[in-house]
């Protein structure tokens, strides 16, 4: 029989909370006092969740999901336009921070002049592609259709002078990946310093550089400024004195660089290879005089060009101050969480936990990119791929009462496409004999969006889309803020705070 009160040798969690037989007093007050720190832990992270359910039965706190496919940067450019209207003093901080990216993003872009280079002249040099050789190799056709053009020896020299960049973009991959995580196995690139010739083939293309959201990948690049400042000039964070800064190597190139990328007979290789820089992420091609000059300090509108990819899922917190309902007077202060998950096709299976209680999704469709397949797959067209997606997001029964918001994004390259004389319909037969211009294509597509939304929704729902570009910063500001409003709205009226 086991007396209460008594710890009882059938009662296991009684004999391993029992103090030591052979404790000291002043070992036991040591033992209280953690117990006691233990316990005010524990109550303090109930208290949270307590609070946190309270919150969310308030309309507090609003949860938005960023959605869309991977490679396209949307969700990513709308996170910074969300932060840069809500938290503009976190913005100015990471400057340093996107100083490193937006150099990467030059270097990258050299990268990839440079490999079009070693392609064509691979092209050219091989006698197993012959113009009157037939072979549906895409070198086949650089080599016949590019007969004409030749590397001079000046081509050969820039290309020697601007391979220290490539070291540069090695170390700044290293930062940002650091050794041991499977980002920098998979994004880490080959030494380049014992190439057999300038033109040798680098076999480092492929995968876009990628960094966990997890990683405080920011911290690395920029130096601390004590907290207790309320202001400081940005060029604060940047170590200018730092003889490894990568800015050193970037600058001493720029001229090289900036002929390169105006040189005639480039720009009608990478014209041949069917690459246009122009209309990828991270494109700073045309400002190289201003990013590589020796104190460059990324604007505003900089760092929400600037491209870097992250994987797994973020959450950002942002504060949005509002008008009470009427009658209430005053202001609130609401929470805005905004989860930015994976878009790649093998982690959308693990979005559904975060359809849970969500107030909103914005959902992001890059229609630009209607002549671009998926990275992950090259026989689906990345476009129908989005509408695809839209599709099975409208039909889920989980987001049926959810606010979905849909952003028709990267106009602005849509619009220099189709002047460039792309045709539209050559990539989406359904399209038909329509006008290859702007106004037909973007009313086609917002159309078929809205039907797709009207018969496949569980229940009837309004249909919210904008036309944008969310690197601009003043359009996009203008249609978050009317976002935010509809939302909270929506959270209103099932509060019955308002009509």
């Amino acid at each position: 029989m086991v007396l209460a009160g008594k710890p009882g040798r059938d009662d296991p969690l009684a004999h391993v909370t029992a103090p030591p037989p052979d404790e000291t007093e002043e070992q036991r007050q040591v033992r209280l006092m953690e117990e006691a720190e233990a316990q005010r832990v524990s109550d303090a992270i109930d208290y949270d969740i307590q609070q946190e359910k309270a919150a969310n039965f308030r309309g507090d706190i609003i949860k938005v999901l960023l959605l869309g496919q991977s490679e396209s940067g949307s969700k990513s450019t709308t996170l910074k336009n969300f932060q840069l209207l809500n938290s503009p003093k976190a913005f100015k901080a990471e400057r340093a921070s996107w100083r490193a990216v937006v150099l990467l993003n030059v270097v990258r872009s050299i990268r990839t002049i440079l490999e079009a280079m070693s392609d064509f002249h691979d092209a050219q040099n091989s006698p197993t592609l012959s113009p009157s050789r037939p072979t549906t190799s895409p070198s086949s056709s650089v080599s016949s259709s590019g007969s004409f053009l030749r590397l001079s020896p000046e081509h050969l020299k820039l290309k020697l002078r601007l391979l220290p960049l490539l070291q540069v973009e090695e170390s700044l991959i290293r930062k940002l990946t650091p050794p041991g995580s499977p980002e920098f196995e998979s994004t880490h690139l080959s030494q380049i310093t014992n190439l057999p010739s300038p033109f040798a083939s680098q076999n480092v293309k492929g995968k876009e550089i990628a960094v966990n959201s997890q990683f405080a990948w920011k911290g690395v690049f920029s130096k601390v400024v004590s907290s207790t400042r309320d202001s400081f000039d940005s060029a604060e964070l940047v170590d200018w004195e730092d003889p490894n800064d990568p800015g050193r190597i970037i600058h001493a190139c720029s001229e090289d660089m900036i002929k390169l990328w105006k040189d005639p007979t480039i720009q009608k290789i990478l014209r041949l290879q069917q690459i246009r820089l122009e209309d990828m992420g991270g494109f700073f091609l045309d400002d190289l005089e201003r990013v590589t000059s020796p104190r460059y300090i990324p604007t505003n509108d900089d760092i929400l060009r600037a491209r870097l990819k992250t994987l797994g899922v973020s959450e950002h917190r942002f504060k949005f101050k509002e008008e009470s309902p009427i009658g209430f007077g005053g202001t609130i202060t609401r929470e805005w969480r905004v989860y930015d998950v994976g878009g790649q096709r093998s982690l959308r299976a693990a979005w559904a936990p975060y359809f849970d209680d969500v107030n909103c999704i914005l959902f992001l469709a890059p229609i630009s990119a209607f002549d671009q397949v998926l990275e992950e797959d090259p026989t689906v067209n990345r476009l129908e791929d989005s509408v695809l997606l839209w599709k099975s997001i409208v039909s889920n029964k989980l987001l049926a009462a959810t606010n979905i918001v849909l952003f028709l994004n990267k106009t602005d390259i849509l619009k220099q496409k189709l002047q460039a004389g792309i045709k539209f319909a050559d990539h989406l037969v359904s399209y038909g004999d329509r006008p290859n211009d702007f106004e037909s294509t973007s009313y086609y597509l917002r159309k078929k969006f809205a039907q797709i939304q009207k018969d496949k929704s569980p229940q009837r729902r309004g249909f919210f889309c904008h036309m944008t570009t969310v690197t601009d910063p003043k359009a996009t500001s203008m249609i978050l803020i009317e976002v935010q409003d509809t939302v909270v709205r929506k959270n209103l009226a099932q509060s019955h705070l308002v009509s």
